[in-house]
């Protein structure tokens, strides 16, 4: 990255470009293309994402203004809304399904050192819904008179990035979903009670994963060891036993753990089933209670990633927009990472929203004025290695 080049420039640098090509060839995305290439197409969706444009029409005046600026930004020479709306229908979303599963895994890798209690991996997963327009988007029906599409999401607590994400009908009901997580041996997954199925609970006992998953109150317990807890503390009971009645006890025959937690701040009771006997009370609470991370993620990616109003309305269009998203987030996770900066992802995103045409080195951007001298040398000798 060189001084003197645009922000979005300097960013754009950080992609592996050869793995991406490598994609496109896979799928044909470039198959009888001369000017709009598949790479052009993601960086001005990328740039619509940083940007915050709120819609194509948007995203196209805002490029269209700055046409000059076009050929150093990496788009091609004329970005226009017909082909831009041809590319997001026409072009397969798996090239960038692929690609951001690429960088969300450079990502993990890169901020797998942050500190955290518990040894082994730790994911939520969990879902959110997003309402279309029954009338344009008609082939994600929901209800009646009602469209929408739901991502079930695999959040990786520790590193803060998603690790596997599925789109879907929003009618799809939230447990078919746990079919397809890639689980791994030995790792935590947190989930909320809406995922309260005791036949796919047994799969992930089977697998030698662990799950923490909030109980219901209907759920017919039977205790057959109690351990002590402190009097002082929030635990309220930590039992080992099995489930009984016809159906629940054949689901999941195994020994159970049950945890009994009492929330001092909102006094309130919460019930956990974890499959793990080894970890305290305390740290199966702690658990549960990161699990809120996700939410919060759900939450900043529809407030700061243009992902509720779609810039195009096929199914596939809706897919590439999505992923791009993933795309911006994952790369500006990876720049915050081995840039040093000592910044929130979202000050980061609305530092580089409006600095996007300015030709300020991103570590004096986004560095803090007081270290910005001892960055600077780290920063000229920076190469990211995504092989």
């Amino acid at each position: 990255m060189n001084q003197g080049r645009y922000v979005f420039s300097q960013l754009v640098d950080l992609l592996p470009k050869r793995v991406f090509d490598n994609f496109v060839t896979q799928y044909d995305g470039d198959k009888y293309v001369k000017h709009f290439t598949c790479w052009n197409q993601m960086l001005v969706m990328m740039f619509g994402q940083l940007t915050n444009r709120d819609s194509l029409r948007d995203l196209i005046i805002t490029v269209e203004a700055h046409s000059s600026k076009n050929y150093h930004l990496g788009f091609s020479k004329k970005v226009t809304r017909s082909n831009l709306s041809k590319a997001n229908e026409k072009r397969d979303y798996r090239i960038f399904e692929d690609f951001a599963y690429y960088l969300i895994d450079v990502a993990r890798r890169k901020r797998n050192n942050i500190d955290f209690e518990i040894n082994g991996n730790v994911y939520a997963f969990d879902s959110t819904t997003i309402d279309l327009c029954l009338s344009v988007f008609w082939w994600a029906k929901f209800r009646k008179h009602k469209a929408g599409i739901k991502i079930n999401t695999l959040f990786d607590i520790k590193t803060q990035i998603p690790s596997y994400l599925n789109i879907c009908n929003a009618a799809k009901h939230d447990v078919n979903a746990m079919d397809n997580i890639p689980y791994e041996a030995g790792a935590y997954y947190v989930f909320d009670r809406a995922y309260l199925d005791f036949t796919r609970l047994n799969r992930i006992t089977q697998l030698e994963s662990y799950f923490v998953i909030r109980s219901k109150k209907n759920i017919k317990f039977t205790v057959t060891f109690s351990n002590n807890v402190n009097c002082d503390s929030s635990i309220q009971a930590d039992q080992v036993g099995f489930l009984f009645g016809s159906i629940t006890s054949s689901e999941y025959p195994h020994k159970i753990r049950k945890i009994i937690y009492f929330d001092k701040e909102k006094k309130a009771f919460y019930s956990y089933f974890t499959n793990n006997f080894d970890l305290t009370p305390e740290q199966i609470a702690m658990l549960y209670k990161n699990r809120w991370q996700i939410e919060l993620f759900f939450k900043w990616m529809k407030q700061h990633l243009k992902i509720k109003s779609f810039w195009g309305e096929t199914e596939n269009a809706v897919k590439v927009q999505i992923y791009t998203a993933i795309i911006t987030y994952c790369l500006v996770a990876i720049a915050a990472h081995d840039l040093n900066i000592d910044r929130s992802l979202y000050e980061i995103l609305q530092i580089i929203g409006v600095s996007v045409f300015d030709k300020t080195q991103i570590i004096e951007l986004l560095g803090k004025t007081e270290i910005i001298q001892c960055k600077n040398q780290k920063y000229n000798q920076l190469k990211l290695n995504f092989f």
